[in-house]
């Protein structure tokens, strides 16, 4: 028989990295109920990933020692499949069904990379920059190991930092913004200090690895795994042989809960007013879901959005400057990161685009939808549900990638019949 937790609290919080931890305590301080939910074994989301216990900033240490005297309940490795009634969403481990009740809700569901297809990316130890750090900090060993990073948007420098670090033979940086308007970021940087440090700070730790910018992967190739990869840069191609390709894109925001809870989106971020409400009433979203911003943004809303939850909206309102100055600096990292054209045309006639389903490029060209390509092809029906292609078709054929339907990760049968029930009692 499956295991059924019930648990009824004021404010729930979906995500549990900079943006979540900022909003749960923030909230908690009301002295309201709040429970924080995340998917992943321990908080801190993608950018302290694996560092509850070990942190290796001072800022993450201040938010996890805020969020551990606070005394707020965690529930991790837990990932919300659907909703099911009225303020009440259904949630999955690999032990339990969670049935969550809430009287509000915040989601700072955080965002992923953004995958481009190209010649050779589905090969072996081809992968997302951020990806293979999680690997790494999750054990993989990578000491010796030849690896290229490349894509576009600063997770490259850090992770290129790590994986040195942990003593890996970074062999090139290859940033495909122009040389122009990194030079630019950098003018932009001098108007931040603490980001004009931080980036110091890696530039220092890789100053023997070459930065490319102007440039871009065309292609991988091996037998069984990754041997090389073949980059563009300028009007020159260039071969350098590895062990590892770390590439992403940027990054793509997580939007399929908000979504399935009928919140409204503007240019592809969740709308949220000044307070971080969504259109949904009593439905709060912070950090990367409304604008891809960075960890001084995501902390900030995420404390607007539990202030405002609770009603404490002079304390919200107070943030709002701070908030401003963290918004003008990510619209200038959007300009510098903006995708290049030239990378519409990586893919070839036999490159996958959606792996799931291993639907090539030629199958997708002649479609003018995306509900037109799923229907005919499959594309986006496998069990990322779009995540990986859907972000690259949007890309590459300007498709819009319509609303996500329930449930919005693949869900056991038995998560799926269940049905709220009044006569059980909450937890927590």
């Amino acid at each position: 028989m499956t295991d059924v937790r019930s648990f009824d609290t004021d404010v729930l919080v979906i995500g549990g990295g900079p943006a979540g931890l900022a909003a749960a305590y923030s909230a908690a301080r009301s002295g309201r109920r709040v429970l924080l939910v995340d998917e992943n074994p321990t908080p801190g989301g993608q950018i302290w990933r694996g560092e509850w216990r070990a942190p290796r900033s001072s800022e993450a240490a201040s938010w996890f020692d805020r969020i551990r005297r606070s005394r707020i309940p965690l529930i991790t490795g837990v990932r919300i499949v659907t909703e099911v009634a009225e303020r009440m969403l259904l949630g999955e481990s690999q032990e339990a069904i969670y049935e969550f009740r809430y009287k509000v809700l915040i989601l700072a569901t955080g965002a992923r990379e953004r995958f481009l297809p190209f010649p050779g990316w589905t090969l072996p130890n081809v992968m997302g920059a951020g990806g293979l750090q999680a690997l790494v900090k999750a054990g993989l060993p990578i000491s010796g190991k030849r690896v290229v990073v490349a894509g576009t948007g600063p997770l490259l420098l850090a992770v290129a930092a790590y994986l040195q670090e942990q003593g890996a033979q970074v062999l090139l940086i290859a940033e495909q913004a122009t040389r122009a308007r990194m030079l630019s970021l950098g003018v932009t940087l001098l108007r931040f200090p603490s980001k004009a440090w931080h980036a110091a700070v890696l530039r220092g730790q890789l100053w023997r690895v070459p930065y490319a910018s102007n440039c871009w992967p065309i292609a991988a190739y091996g037998e069984g795994s990754v041997q090389g990869v073949l980059l563009r840069q300028g009007s020159r191609t260039r071969e350098i042989p590895c062990d590892y390709v770390a590439c992403g894109f940027h990054l793509v925001p997580n939007i399929e809960l908000p979504l399935l809870l009928g919140c409204e989106l503007c240019d592809g971020y969740v709308r949220v007013n000044e307070f971080q409400e969504t259109s949904r009433a009593n439905v709060f979203c912070a950090g990367e879901p409304t604008g891809i911003g960075g960890v001084d943004l995501a902390l900030i809303e995420g404390q607007i959005a539990g202030y405002a939850a609770v009603g404490h909206l002079e304390a919200a309102r107070a943030l709002f400057g701070r908030r401003a100055r963290w918004r003008r600096f990510a619209s200038r990292l959007d300009r510098a990161f903006a995708l290049r054209p030239e990378l519409r045309t990586l893919p070839d006639a036999r490159t996958i685009v959606c792996r799931c389903e291993d639907v090539p490029f030629e199958r997708l060209k002649g479609y003018s939808s995306w509900k037109e390509a799923k229907l005919q092809t499959r594309c986006g029906m496998g069990p990322c549900q779009g995540r990986i292609c859907g972000p690259a078709a949007e890309f590459l054929f300007g498709w819009s990638v319509e609303s996500p339907r329930p449930p919005i990760f693949p869900a056991r049968v038995a998560s799926l019949m269940r049905t709220p029930s009044s006569e059980r009692g909450g937890n927590g």
